[in-house]
């Protein structure tokens, strides 16, 4: 039976869920969701897979048993720099570039026996070379049409940069997951006394690019909007971009009020912490920061000093991508758990039942808050 739906349906065939290196925690809890809601205790739909590799760094993917006929689904963290291994003698952090390799050599490996397969990549490999500017690759579109190629079915993605990216593989599954649901429940159990209501709480965006986050956010809860504009030099590049100069607010008063900046990543974390001293220096109250994906490029040490400094009350951010113990060890630092979340699709999916329920939590967050 499936649950989302409550009806008796016929599975595309036999679930089975590959964890890639890194992902082993995740797809456990999203394994023991499904054996609980299918009352399979005895069951594993987890299959055996392993990318070894040789002494020169050149890898191959094994399969560890059948997967003939399966409905076969592939989690894939390709940011999780915490998993290595060894290149002639020496211990190498893998990039998203060997997570990458990894996920094709595994797709590689069932030979082209199973019934579907389906990729679950929380965040989109080179997804923000999403677009050209000039003599540049477009990384994120070839990748797309690799894996629809190599015959995969159905791409799952969170929080895209750009999914306008899909456009790459037009006849292909692409589902942009947004954790709206999951953000708000977070925030309401961490922080008991937030108010969310026009008077006491406004949403910022940190750029342009952020701002249909935050209109849903802000349609939804009934929350004002701001948002700071990027003031960039042009006639500079470094490391690939070009410099960010200032922040400037675009949006009504923040004084005296909490203040939720959104955002799909935190990477240096440059832009949150000048946004956090930008808001406190207009008077803003508690400063929480909803991020899907925390990399914290540069170190968490900053940070520590912003929460100490007042400029940071709360970051949030899921559990989609590799955190380092000291992250979760932070007093600033909640995570928001996405493995229940992603067990629903799978479970769906499986069916073949639409998912278009599960990707508009409107209803979902309005009950929550009513439950407040």
């Amino acid at each position: 039976m499936c649950v989302t739906c409550g009806d008796l349906a016929i599975p595309v065939g036999e679930l089975g869920i590959v964890a890639m290196k890194g992902c082993e925690e995740i797809a456990n809890r999203v394994n023991n969701y499904i054996r609980e809601w299918r009352n399979q205790e005895d069951s594993n739909f987890l299959i055996k897979a392993n990318c070894p590799r040789f002494g020169s760094g050149e890898g191959k993917g094994i399969i560890g048993q059948s997967v003939r006929g399966s409905d076969l689904f592939i989690i894939c963290d390709v940011l999780n720099y915490g998993v290595k291994y060894r290149m002639y003698g020496f211990e190498t952090n893998m990039s998203p570039d060997d997570h990458f390799q990894d996920l094709k050599r595994i797709i590689l490996a069932t030979s082209g026996k199973t019934r579907r397969i389906n990729v679950i990549m929380p965040y989109l490999y080179e997804g923000r070379q999403h677009r050209r500017s000039g003599r540049e690759s477009l990384d994120c579109a070839l990748a797309l049409q690799e894996l629809k190629n190599l015959g995969v079915e159905n791409i799952l993605t969170f929080d895209a940069h750009d999914s306008r990216v899909q456009n790459a593989i037009p006849l292909g599954g692409f589902e942009n997951v947004q954790p709206y649901y999951q953000m708000i429940k977070a925030l309401v159990r961490a922080v008991p006394d937030a108010q969310l209501d026009c008077k006491h709480t406004m949403l910022i965006s940190p750029d342009e690019g952020g701002m249909s986050r935050c209109i849903y956010y802000s349609s939804l809860l009934g929350l004002e909007l701001g948002m700071f504009y990027k003031r960039r030099d042009y006639s500079t590049i470094v490391n690939g971009r070009n410099p960010i100069i200032s922040h400037e607010f675009l949006g009504d008063k923040v004084e005296g009020k909490d203040v939720i900046i959104v955002d799909d990543i935190i990477s240096s974390g440059d832009s949150i912490l000048d946004i956090g001293e930008k808001l406190k220096a207009l008077h803003a109250n508690r400063i929480f920061v909803f991020s899907t994906f925390g990399l914290f490029c540069e170190g968490i040490e900053r940070f520590d000093a912003a929460y100490e400094k007042g400029m940071i009350t709360r970051i949030f951010t899921t559990n989609l991508n590799y955190r380092p113990d000291e992250l979760k060890k932070r007093p600033w630092y909640t995570e928001v758990d996405m493995s229940k979340y992603i067990a629903y699709l799978i479970d769906t999916l499986n069916y073949d039942r639409s998912i278009s329920g599960l990707l508009d939590p409107a209803n979902k967050i309005k009950a929550l808050l009513h439950r407040q």
